[in-house]
């Protein structure tokens, strides 16, 4: 057998073999038609022996034909296909699930691309692949599409599904529909309810009350992270109002530790990207420093002995000039009872940036830094400082209290200079010891460096020692402790709207809180399609009392439902374990099914980086160790992560056009694309500028897939989309340059027929024997043109295939570089054509290696060109392998080179010369390079004759073993 598969084609498909003869492809057309005669040769089909290759350059390529055809033979062989799961190595791959808004997005099919080829790519190494397809289905957007339509937001999402899929099913994914899911049906939430429970018999959700951002337009709750810098609701745009409400929380600060610390482990070779892990870090905001204790001086206010501030930077407490506080710290909440003033400007700040400037002065209110009772502390740092209440400070970070240093913080610098313009910053840091670096005024020192002579009897002294010494003066005094604070806080999954999971717990006057017992479960959402008809909002379950009130699962009395749902981060933290066994009626997942699990490679958007995956990673965790998992006793020392390897993809950019009068964003119809190169404003005819710009319905960028896809082929649109920018870049999407790669499609469509037409040589069973044969004949018959010319396009074709099954198979793994993939298979299709003089049955399988190397990327295509190769294969995903290297290269070096030829750095021509034997090194190969060069015609004609004679040459340098020779005179 030829050493061209992974896996013998010959031991699955008996008589199947490399066949001699020409076979049509059924999907082009082509004018003038071929010939009609046919008669079979082996297993397959084939033209007349006589017939000859013609025509081939005005074979149109019909790729949408192509796509069709060969979905409907992939859904003939699945519905054909054993079950039964293979014997290769499991491969889970899994692109992160879409919310079905109705209508795909080029985002989508690049994200969804990307996962195909990947799972493709691993089904060709023997891989038994698992790609899986769901739906995000629940959450706000359908709850407003039924408010807005008048309909229920079930049937909303199913038909948005509905058209979703069809869509999907146009980009020939391999994706997994027997294991189909949509966290909006209750099969799904019944197990998101079961894993709330689970959590809540760990104590790990809970109810608590708590002050919470309330969208007023949407009327539900909203997570800190989902309101942005201005205070506004991420989704409805509405500005944030806080409320007092009773919510459930899950306990994932319990798990704090653990989500840091195997963070190490998914930095170990770049199995998630660097920028997310740092998010991740900074999310969990792990803090070592001081809870430090400022004595209060107040005038007839009850504000305690002390406010308590946590700093990391201890070493910079003889800088401290004010302190500010938090709206929400005790003090600022017990003085605005009495103060109107206040209690006004504490009204303002909903409306404020975080990183407003302003301030309130409490009245009657001084702190006094802890080390004033030190007896050498400096005059300055022992006077009484002001206290503030700001709104950067925040609430739930330390303890709601920031000590202000102007001269170490660049925020307090900003704020003091906005408050006290003339006063001046003390600088109690320097870079050096003799302060000869110090910062200019303007700016503040933020390292560690040396304390200057503001700080008493440390001055000259490292900061880093310093900090040390001052806090354990400080704890001697009882006026600080060493402590340790993190940024994050627990999960707040309450959320007042209709559309998410049920929270399964009954509340009893008598009982409490009850869990919903397991044979009761799910709690459906019930249909208030009324609600709906009305165009009401809010959330329909409150009023709902015939669902509402229910009698209590533990004592029998009467009790009534917990009428909010969870926020949709809680089904998306686990959806990728459900894949693993969907049918399950019982459990989310059994422990044989937990084989599956983690996740080899996920892949989806940085905009995910901090939410959806430190919300998966806990999940997980905590799954992984509770009696569902297979191995729930087992040593807290296991690291449990949910995906091997993350792969974050970048937005994809639309052509945008607009006005340069106005800068107005220009409609469709508004510019005038006779000269693609030169668009013009049609109602001006000035040039319009041209951007890419994030896709958007204002900007009139958008782009249909589906359209496009109909147009030219799923095919295409993958190649170009990969083709165009590396996997984590920013992808400009030009319709226009997608003819390049259909015109790449056709010429490797072409190369196919043409190896396919040329006469079969028997005695040809394998290139690397062919090869070793050929190289015996070249040194009995050096000489012979024909030998050479033949040796030659067989050894570059060959060694071009060679180092492209090495690069491309590379970057398939890397998946980051799948650009790369496109243009070496592009640049491979060039060396071929190039090389048309090569053994037919060479030229046959490179073109067999470039196919093989082609399919994960354009699928159907494909196998469109392996059916023309093996006419008696059902599908090059079931019956080929991925190319490997044979061992063949070294005896392919090339025996001819290129010398760029320079005087005086100059270049004059290009030689060929043969290529330097192994092993010449220095003065010798630049003497053979030389020599070589100089034998040439050109060499002759324009090295030694007339003015020019480089023998003659002040210095001779041979650059990159040969490749360039630069004559100085």
């Amino acid at each position: 057998m030829p050493l061209v598969y992974g896996r013998s084609l010959g031991s699955s498909l008996p008589g199947l073999r490399r066949p001699g003869a020409r076979v049509l492809c059924c999907c082009f057309s082509a004018s003038p038609p071929f010939a009609a005669s046919r008669h079979l040769v082996g297993n397959r089909l084939a033209a007349p022996r006589t017939s000859s290759w013609r025509g081939y350059a005005d074979t149109r390529l019909n790729l949408p034909a192509l796509d069709h055809k060969w979905r409907r033979r992939w859904e003939e062989m699945r519905n054909a296909a054993d079950p039964a799961t293979g014997q290769g190595e499991s491969k889970y791959i899994l692109p992160m699930f879409p919310y079905p808004s109705g209508t795909l997005h080029l985002g989508h099919v690049r994200v969804y691309a990307i996962a195909d080829v990947v799972a493709r790519f691993h089904t060709l190494l023997g891989h038994n692949v698992l790609l899986p397809m769901g739906w995000d289905a629940f959450g706000l957007p359908a709850e407003n599409a039924a408010i807005e339509r008048g309909i229920n937001p079930a049937d909303w999402t199913k038909s948005n599904i509905a058209r979703m899929k069809e869509q999907l099913d146009l980009m020939n994914g391999s994706w997994d529909w027997s294991r189909e899911i949509a966290t909006c049906d209750p099969s799904f939430y019944k197990h998101t309810q079961k894993i709330f429970l689970l959590l809540h018999e760990k104590g790990l959700a809970y109810q608590a009350e708590a002050e919470v951002n309330y969208d007023p337009i949407d009327k539900t709750v909203l997570a800190n992270e989902q309101v942005d810098v201005n205070g506004c609701s991420w989704r409805s745009g509405a500005k944030v109002e806080k409320r007092k409400l009773k919510q459930w929380f899950l306990r994932i600060s319990d798990f704090r530790q653990s989500l840091l610390d195997d963070l190490d482990t998914l930095e170990k070779d770049d199995a998630w990207p660097e920028r997310v892990l740092a998010m991740q870090k900074n999310w969990l905001g792990k803090s070592s420093g001081a809870l430090v204790k400022f004595p209060v001086i107040a005038f007839d206010q009850d504000v305690g002995a002390a406010i308590e501030v946590f700093t990391t930077r201890p070493d910079t407490l003889f800088g401290v000039q004010y302190l500010a506080l938090a709206s929400t710290h005790p003090i600022v909440v017990e003085l605005a009872k009495k103060d109107p003033e206040l209690q006004a400007f504490l009204d303002t700040l909903p409306g404020l940036p975080p990183d407003s400037k302003v301030g309130y002065l409490l009245p009657h209110v001084r702190a006094v830094n802890p080390l004033a009772y030190h007896e050498e502390t400096p005059e300055a740092t022992k006077k009484a400082v002001p206290v503030y209440v700001a709104p950067y400070v925040l609430g739930d970070y330390g303890e709601g209290a920031v000590m202000g240093v102007p001269g170490h913080d660049l925020r307090d610098h900003a704020f003091w200079k906005h408050h006290r313009y003339d006063e001046p910053v003390r600088i109690v840091l320097a870079a050096s010891e003799d302060e000869s670096t110090t910062a200019l005024p303007l700016e503040p020192f933020v390292e560690h460096g040396f304390m200057t002579k503001h700080s008493g009897p440390f001055h000259g002294k490292s900061s880093v020692d310093v900090a040390k010494t001052l806090v354990a003066l400080l704890e001697a005094a009882n006026l600080a402790k060493t402590v340790e604070k993190w940024r994050l806080r627990d999960w707040l999954i309450s959320r007042q709207r209709y559309w998410g999971t049920p929270i399964p717990i009954v509340h009893c006057e008598s009982c409490g809180g009850v869990p919903v017992p397991d044979d009761q479960l799910p709690v459906s959402l019930p249909r208030v399609d009324g609600h709906w008809a009305e165009k009401k909002a809010g959330n329909p379950l409150e009023s709902l009392e015939e669902w509402k009130q229910t009698t209590c699962p533990k004592c029998g009395g009467p009790a009534h439902r917990d009428t909010d749902t969870m926020d949709t981060f809680v089904d998306s933290s686990w959806y990728y374990m459900r894949f693993i066994d969907p049918h399950n009626a019982h459990a989310p997942f059994s422990p044989q099914a937990e084989a599956s699990l983690p996740v080899d490679i996920y892949i989806g958007g940085i905009e995910h980086a901090i939410l959806h995956l430190l919300y998966a990673r806990f999940i997980y965790k905590f799954l992984m160790t509770s009696r569902l998992a297979s191995q729930q006793g087992e040593e807290s020392t296991t690291t449990h992560e949910p995906f091997k390897r993350l792969i974050t993809q970048g937005m994809v950019h639309g052509k945008t056009y607009s006005d340069p009068q106005s800068g107005c964003f220009l409609k469709p119809d508004e510019v005038d694309l006779s000269n693609l190169a030169s668009p013009k404003v049609s109602a001006t005819g000035e040039t319009a500028n041209v951007s890419f710009e994030k896709m958007s319905k204002s900007k009139y960028n958008g782009v249909d897939p589906t359209e496009s896809i109909l147009q030219h082929g799923a095919d295409a649109i993958r190649a170009h989309m990969l083709f165009q920018a590396p996997v984590p870049d920013i992808l400009n999407w030009d319709s226009e340059k997608i003819t390049g790669v259909t015109r790449w499609l056709s010429r490797v469509h072409e190369l196919v027929l043409k190896v396919n037409s040329a006469a079969q040589d028997t005695s040809f069973d394998s290139v690397q024997r062919y090869l070793e044969e050929a190289s015996r004949r070249l040194d009995h018959s050096p000489a012979d043109p024909a030998t050479v010319a033949l040796w030659d396009a067989d050894t570059t074709t060959w060694r071009d295939v060679q180092t492209t099954i090495t690069s491309v198979t590379a970057s398939y793994h890397r998946v980051y570089s799948l650009n790369t993939v496109v243009s070496d298979l592009m640049s491979l299709t060039n060396t071929i054509v190039a090389n048309g003089a090569a053994h037919a049955g060479l030229q046959w399988e490179a073109v067999s290696a470039l196919i093989r190397m082609l399919a994960p990327i354009a699928p159907a295509f494909a196998e469109e060109c392996w059916s023309l190769l093996y006419p008696a294969s059902s599908s090059i995903f079931t019956d080929a392998s991925f190319p490997s290297v044979d061992g063949t290269l070294p005896m392919l070096q090339p025996r001819k080179q290129n010398c760029a030829v320079q005087i005086n750095g100059k270049l004059r021509f290009v030689a060929d010369i043969p290529a330097p034997p192994s092993g010449l090194k220095g003065d010798e190969l630049r003497d053979w390079i030389v020599g070589e060069v100089l034998e040439t015609e050109e060499g002759k004609a324009k090295l030694l004759a007339g003015a020019v004679d480089v023998r003659g040459a002040k210095k001779t340098l041979v650059i990159r073993e040969g490749k360039l020779v630069n004559f100085v005179l």
